[in-house]
């Protein structure tokens, strides 16, 4: 029978790339006063002030026209995944209440399994429309058979979606993850992803079929890719992103890096993404016309806040300096003052806390120096930090009895700069290597080691390919070249010194990296001429880098960078 189609309201929230950022955040802004800029910190964001602001918006909606959603990357981040995976996720989004979410790449970093054993926890649906899991294996936590799984239809080749009543109208919710999932993430082999742009022509088609018009793509794509697809494809009413953290809106008063207007239009189709890190919630009250064209479309991202403001008072000439600078704060139009919900902050405290903080309080080492980490090395140099990432994992599989001859490093694996002074276990679990993936050991012909550089540099600096950032620029321990930017493909990289001896072509090292390079991610093709599969250990990055500076300290004030003259000319 078909649908009723008529004008309908709602009222949306969304969030994405949360990285297990379920406390506030404190947050550096820079605000203009009588000339000057001054940079007050604030308490932003957290699951608790985006409980508290939801549940407000809740009520001013009507409740029935009310949706909650999450555009995916939820995993990785903080120590609380470090420490409890996607429990903790599944435990906090439900609090959330969420109506759905997107599967991001981040879930995928360990395979499978911890997306197999979250959505068993969670009570909300989790959208992965051209995930194609038809192949799958024997599986401890199956995906292809949980209900709450909405997956790829290889018969229909379609998105599994799902439909929301909302006073008396129908309104559909598909989801859609990024193509090139294999490629930055780690899906099991016997699952893919099949094209984003033809799956949605196909769902989009469906769901016409089926007498519904009002249709959300609830996106993990990135915000550009979402732009072209909205050009590409018509029909979807709305696409919440994420992926790339951009956040919408003019927060320029403040500091805030931030692009385009909150609720980008293409063609019929409006785009809106809320940065990261549940520092911000987007919401937006949207009308669909009886052909599901969004008539009118209201809202904006907000920055949640504390009501306190901290700043340096130093300078002020008048008592109401500070009053002036809070309000400026407080009253911008993208900015909400919240408490926190109550029933967060203590799951929280009573579940979680207690292990985080226990090893925040673990101070690991003072460095005696700032330790600057960037990903291309520019004048000044390469990354001081990456290299000795680099040598953590040498020692620690050297420790493990692996006789590895050198270990290499993808510079977007290391996340932070160091600064002076004492640095702790969740300094290092929690924000320089947050991600948790582990290491292995691998055995590799010495006529291949040229490629697997070459390739992560072309990459990196998109030279001569289609490159996928700068991350995948290559950082080393007991490994040396020269990359010549400007030589025929196939020849930049030359005059490889391993252990300060000549490479030999003929020989077989053994070597360290992430399982994430070792599956060849990102330019490093060539790895996979490694002779097997190699071995994968249970040391994640933290674990190796803590272990080198906890047994041996005194590296942190001798490794040196790899400098620009020694890698690239």
């Amino acid at each position: 029978m078909k649908k009723q189609q008529k004008p309908l309201t709602v009222s949306i929230a969304h969030i994405n790339d949360t990285h297990s950022y379920f406390e506030p955040t404190p947050l550096q802004l820079t605000v203009n006063h009588l000339g000057q800029d001054y940079h007050p910190f604030v308490s932003a964001g957290g699951f608790a002030r985006i409980a508290t602001r939801v549940k407000a918006l809740k009520q001013q909606a009507d409740t029935d026209g009310f949706l909650f959603l999450h555009a995916g990357d939820c995993f990785q981040g903080t120590l609380y995944f470090s420490l409890f995976k996607g429990e903790a996720n599944a435990d906090l989004l439900n609090q959330l209440d969420l109506d759905a979410m997107a599967l991001g790449n981040h879930e995928l970093d360990l395979g499978n399994e911890p997306v197999g054993q979250f959505v068993r926890r969670i009570n909300f649906p989790l959208l992965a429309g051209n995930w194609n899991l038809s192949q799958e294996g024997k599986k401890q936590y199956p995906l292809a058979n949980q209900s709450n799984l909405y997956h790829y239809d290889p018969e229909q080749q379609v998105a599994q979606w799902i439909e929301k009543r909302i006073n008396g109208d129908s309104v559909a919710i598909f989801g859609l993850s990024l193509d090139k999932m294999a490629d930055i993430a780690n899906p099991d082999s016997d699952t893919w992803f099949e094209s984003a742009q033809q799956t949605a022509e196909n769902t989009l088609r469906q769901i016409r079929q089926a007498g519904i018009n009002k249709i959300i793509l609830l996106s993990h794509l990135g915000y550009d890719a979402d732009l072209e697809l909205a050009k590409a494809v018509s029909g979807i009413s709305l696409i919440i992103g994420g992926h790339s953290h951009v956040l919408q809106g003019n927060f320029s008063e403040l500091g805030i890096a931030s692009q385009d207007q909150y609720g980008e239009k293409v063609a019929d189709t409006y785009v809106v993404q809320a940065g990261y890190h549940a520092l911000t919630l987007g919401h937006c009250e949207v009308t669909f016309d009886s052909e599901g064209v969004i008539s009118q479309f209201a809202g904006n991202n907000e920055l949640l806040v504390g009501r306190r403001l901290f700043v340096n008072t130093e300078g002020f000439e008048a008592d109401n300096d500070y009053d002036a600078i809070k309000q400026r704060v407080q009253q911008h139009p993208n900015v909400v003052v919240c408490r926190k919900d109550p029933q967060i902050k203590r799951l929280l405290i009573e579940k979680y806390q207690t292990k985080v903080r226990a090893l925040q309080q673990e101070k690991l080492i003072s460095l005696p120096k700032d330790l600057r980490h960037i990903r291309i090395p520019d004048a000044q140099g390469g990354s001081e930090v990456a290299p000795l990432v680099a040598r953590s994992f040498y020692y620690a599989m050297r420790q493990l009895g692996y006789q590895v001859d050198f270990a290499m490093h993808n510079a977007g694996g290391v996340r932070t700069s160091l600064n002076q002074g004492p640095l702790s276990v969740a300094d290092v679990a929690g924000r320089l290597l947050p991600f948790v993936v582990p290491i292995g050991v691998y055995e590799i012909q010495g006529e291949h080691i040229a490629a697997v550089i070459e390739g992560a540099i072309n990459n990196a600096l998109g030279n001569g390919v289609n490159g996928t950032g700068s991350g995948s620029y290559p950082y080393t321990y007991l490994l040396t070249f020269q990359y010549d930017a400007d030589a025929p493909q196939g020849k930049r990289v030359t005059d490889i010194m391993i252990a300060g001896e000549p490479l030999d072509l003929e020989r077989r090292y053994m070597a360290t990296s992430s399982a994430y390079t070792m599956k060849g991610k990102e330019g490093y093709d060539a790895i996979l001429q490694m002779n097997g599969e190699g071995i994968v250990t249970e040391w994640s990055m933290s674990d190796c880098f803590v272990k080198l500076l906890s047994e041996q300290p005194e590296v942190a004030t001798v490794c040196l960078p790899q400098s620009k003259a020694q890698q690239m000319r």
